[in-house]
C-alpha cells in the first residue's frame, strides 16, 4: 500500500526559514521546506530531536526504579528490593507515567496514521506499548499473570532512543541548506554618486547598485566587477579551495569571500535570481524529492503493518491453542509487534539520499531530482554539447604561420591593430600576444565585415578575414595558403595579417577546450561509458575537438530542435545522459534519461536538468557517475538488510525456535529493532567517506 509517512524522514522536522537577500520575503528564503510541510502525514510532525532527547532522559530515569523493583529482575540477578507500604503500586504508577509521557509521541502519531487510513510504524509502536500497558495494569488490578512494566519501560526508552537518533541524523544531514543561507551577509557597502560609501541592508539593494567589496568581505549579491583586481574564495560554490582571480568584467557571486584587493562591482542579480538562491532552491528540492527506491521502501513499510498485526494475532492464537498460558502468548505477540517496527526500512533510503545530496553539494554538484542517483549508475552514453560544455566558448590562438617576418613581430603588429576591437577573435589574438608591447597604431580604421587597418611605423597593415585578401588584390605566399587550407580542414577560424601588398601571417584560432575535458572523457571510457558529442558546429570543427579529446562518436550540424532527436536515438541503444549549458539544450536535457546542466547561470537549462554542475568542469560528470554508483550500492545494501532483518526477526519473535528454548521478550525485540536501525544509519553515513576526486 502507498505510505507517505516514511518519505517525510528526508525533511527537517520543521519548516526552515532563511534570510532573504531580496526585497521583502521573495528572496532565497522563499525556497524552503514549507511546501512539503503538509505533504502526506509526518510521523515526526511537531517533534524535534530535542523533544525526543528530553523525553528519553526523563523516561530513562523513571525506568531505573521500575527495573530495580521488578520481581523478574530480582529473581534473575539474585537480590531483594526493600519493601515499604504501597511498594506494589510503585511500578504501576511509574508505568502509567511512562506510557502517557514517554509513549505520547507514538500514540499521537498512531492517531494521525489511523485518521488518514495509513497505519504505519507509529501504529505498530503504539499498539505494542498499549497492549503491554493494558495487560500489566490488568494484572496489577487482579488478573492472573505477570506484568510487563519493565518491558514496557525499556521498550519506550529504546523507541525514544531510535527516533532521537533518526531525527538527529536526518537533521544533521539536511543542514546544508542552513549553512548555505548563512553565507549571505546582512549588509552591503553601497557607493553613492559623490563617491562616498554607505552601509545598507542587503534587502535594500536594487539592480545596478554599485558596491565596494573590501578585502575579507562577503559578496552580498551577484555582481559584475567594474574596477579592481582580487582573488575570491568560491569554495562553497565549486568545492575548489584555490581562490579565483577576478578583474574588470568578471562576475562575483553572492556568498563568496573577497581576498586581498578591493573591488568595485555593479549588482546584476538579486534574490531568487542569484546563484546562491538557485542553490538553496535546488538543495531544498533535492531534499524533498522522492526516489523510486524510497517509494519501494514506503510500500514495504505500509504492508509490514498488516503483516505484523496479522503475525501477532496468529502468534497469540497459535500459542493459546497449543496450551500456553495467556501471559506467554501475549508476551510473544507483543514481541512480534515490537520487532516488526519498520524503523530500519523507513530509514534505509532517506538517509542514503540525504547524505548523497549533502556530499554532492559540497563538491558543487546540485541534485534537483533524487532519482538521478539511481538512473546515473546504469548509463551507457554521456552526450556532451560542445560549446560552453567541453569548450569554454572562448577562442584561443591554435597556431601562427608567418612569411617574411617572425612570430613575435606578427603578434606585435596584430595585437596593436586588434587592441581596439571587441571581436572575440581579436581578443584572442591580443591575449595570445601575452605581455609583449603591442605596436603603436595611427590612422586606425574599421572596415565593417572585413577587418581593421592602421599605420605602424609609416606602413599600412591590415588584419581581417581571408576573403579580404582577394578584394584588395594582395598575394598569399604558398606556405600561408597551406596554413589557411589546414585551418579550414580542422574547422578553425583563420584571420590574416597583411602589409600593403601581401599576407605576412595567418592566425589559426579555435574554441578553447576546457582544461579537464580530456581527463573526463578518458575516465568515462574507463568506467564503461561511451562519450558522445552533439553540436551545431560544422563537421570539421566537431571532428577537431573530438579528436583532441578522444571522442569517437559525434553528431555535427545539429539544430537545437534536433538535439532531442539525437538523444532519443542514443536512448534506443542504452541509458543516456546529456550535458549542456544553454537555453537551446533544454529539450535534450529533458529527453535524456539524465539531464546535467553545466554552470549555474542559465535558468532554463537548470530547470530542465536533474543535476546541476556549479563549476564549469566536465570532470564533475565522472564524479556524478561515481557518486551515483556508490549511492545505489548503499540503497541496495540498506534495503536488503532492512527487509532481510524483518523476514528473519518476525518468525523468531513469534517463537518458531521455542522448541529449542529461544524466546524473545519485547525488550529484546526492541533492542534488536534499534540495532537494525543503527546499522542502516551507520551504513548510510559511510557514503560520506566516498572519494569523488
Amino acid at each position: 500500500m502507498p505510505n507517505t509517512e516514511s518519505s517525510d524522514t528526508t525533511n527537517p522536522p520543521a519548516p526552515v526559514h532563511h534570510p532573504s537577500p531580496d526585497h521583502g520575503s521573495d528572496g532565497a528564503g522563499a525556497h524552503t521546506h514549507d511546501h512539503d510541510a503538509s505533504a502526506g502525514h509526518d510521523r515526526h510532525a511537531g517533534h524535534s530531536p530535542a523533544m525526543f532527547r528530553d523525553r528519553l532522559v526523563l523516561s530513562a530515569l523513571l525506568t531505573l526504579p521500575v527495573l530495580f523493583f521488578s520481581s523478574q529482575l530480582q529473581v534473575w540477578l539474585g537480590y531483594t528490593a526493600p519493601s515499604f507500604p504501597g511498594v506494589s503500586w510503585l511500578n504501576p504508577l511509574l508505568g502509567t507515567v511512562l506510557f502517557f509521557y514517554g509513549g505520547a509521541p507514538f500514540l499521537r502519531g498512531a492517531r494521525r496514521e489511523l485518521a488518514q487510513r495509513q497505519p504505519a510504524m507509529m501504529t505498530l509502536v503504539a499498539l505494542a506499548i498499549s497492549v503491554a500497558y493494558a495487560f500489566s495494569l490488568a494484572v496489577s488490578l487482579g488478573l492472573a499473570g505477570r506484568p510487563f512494566y519493565w518491558e514496557l519501560a525499556t521498550l519506550i526508552d529504546v523507541m525514544l532512543l531510535g527516533h532521537w537518533l533518526e531525527m538527529a541524523s536526518v537533521q544533521g544531514a539536511s543542514r546544508a541548506l542552513d549553512r548555505l543561507a548563512e553565507l549571505v551577509p546582512g549588509t552591503a557597502h553601497r557607493l553613492r554618486a559623490d563617491g562616498r560609501t554607505e552601509e545598507i541592508a542587503v534587502t535594500e539593494l536594487v539592480d545596478g547598485d554599485r558596491l565596494l567589496i573590501r578585502p575579507g568581505d562577503q559578496v552580498p549579491a551577484d555582481a559584475e566587477v567594474l574596477e579592481g583586481r582580487s582573488s575570491v574564495d568560491e569554495a562553497f560554490l565549486t568545492g575548489e579551495s584555490r581562490p579565483v582571480p577576478k578583474q574588470e568584467g568578471d562576475e562575483v557571486v553572492a556568498g563568496s569571500v573577497n581576498g586581498e584587493g578591493a573591488l568595485t562591482v555593479r549588482v546584476s542579480r538579486l534574490g531568487d535570481a542569484t546563484t546562491l538562491s538557485q542553490i538553496l532552491r535546488l538543495v531544498a528540492q533535492a531534499q524533498a524529492s522522492r526516489s523510486r527506491f524510497q517509494g519501494l521502501a514506503d510500500r514495504a513499510a505500509g504492508w509490514l503493518v498488516y503483516v505484523a498485526v496479522g503475525a501477532g494475532l496468529v502468534t497469540l492464537v497459535t500459542w493459546l491453542l497449543l496450551g500456553k498460558d495467556l501471559t506467554t502468548a501475549l508476551t510473544l505477540m507483543v514481541t512480534v509487534l515490537v520487532i516488526a517496527c519498520p524503523h530500519a526500512l523507513g530509514l534505509a533510503i532517506p538517509l542514503v539520499t540525504v547524505n548523497a545530496t549533502s556530499l554532492s553539494a559540497r563538491h558543487g554538484i546540485l541534485v534537483r531530482n533524487r532519482e538521478a542517483f539511481e538512473r546515473a549508475r546504469g548509463l551507457r552514453f554521456v552526450a556532451f554539447d560542445k560549446t560552453g560544455t567541453l569548450t569554454e566558448g572562448r577562442f584561443e590562438v591554435a597556431g601562427v604561420d608567418v612569411a617574411g617576418i617572425d612570430r613575435d613581430e606578427a603578434y606585435r603588429l596584430a595585437a596593436g591593430l586588434e587592441a581596439r576591437s571587441e571581436h572575440p577573435l581579436a581578443r584572442a589574438v591580443v591575449e595570445g600576444a601575452g605581455e609583449g608591447a603591442p605596436a603603436a597604431v595611427q590612422d586606425f580604421e574599421v572596415q565593417a565585415g572585413r577587418g581593421v587597418s592602421g599605420l605602424v611605423d609609416g606602413r599600412r597593415y591590415r588584419v581581417g578575414r581571408p576573403e579580404w585578401v582577394a578584394e584588395l588584390g594582395a598575394t598569399t605566399p604558398e606556405p600561408l595558403r597551406d596554413a589557411l587550407d589546414r585551418a579550414d580542414r580542422k574547422g578553425q577560424s583563420a584571420i590574416v595579417l597583411m602589409d600593403e601588398s601581401r599576407v605576412v601571417a595567418v592566425f589559426s584560432l579555435s574554441d578553447r577546450v576546457r582544461p579537464r575535458a580530456r581527463q573526463a572523457v578518458a575516465r568515462l571510457v574507463q568506467a564503461g561509458v561511451t562519450p558522445v558529442m552533439v553540436t551545431g558546429d560544422a563537421e570539421a570543427v566537431a571532428r577537431s575537438v573530438a579528436d583532441e579529446l578522444g571522442i569517437t562518436q559525434t553528431f555535427a550540424r545539429v539544430l537545437p530542435e534536433q538535439k532531442a532527436e539525437r538523444i532519443r536515438e542514443l536512448r534506443a541503444q542504452g541509458a543516456t545522459a546529456f550535458v549542456g549549458d544553454g537555453i537551446n539544450d533544454a529539450p535534450a536535457l529533458l529527453e535524456a534519461d539524465l539531464g546535467i546542466a553545466i554552470g549555474a547561470g542559465t535558468n532554463v537549462a537548470i530547470e530542465s536538468a536533474d543535476l546541476v554542475l556549479v563549476d564549469d568542469d566536465p570532470l564533475d560528470v565522472v564524479r556524478v557517475l561515481k557518486l551515483s554508483r556508490a549511492t545505489y550500492a548503499k540503497m541496495v545494501q540498506n534495503l536488503v538488510w532492512a527487509t532481510g532483518y524483518n523476514a528473519v526477526a518476525i518468525p523468531l519473535a513469534a517463537g518458531v525456535l521455542a522448541p529449542v528454548g529461544v524466546l524473545l521478550s519485547p525488550a529484546v525485540g526492541a533492542l534488536l529493532m534499534s540495532l537494525s536501525t543503527v546499522i542502516v544509519a551507520a551504513n548510510a553515513m559511510l557514503l560520506r567517506r566516498v572519494s569523488l576526486g
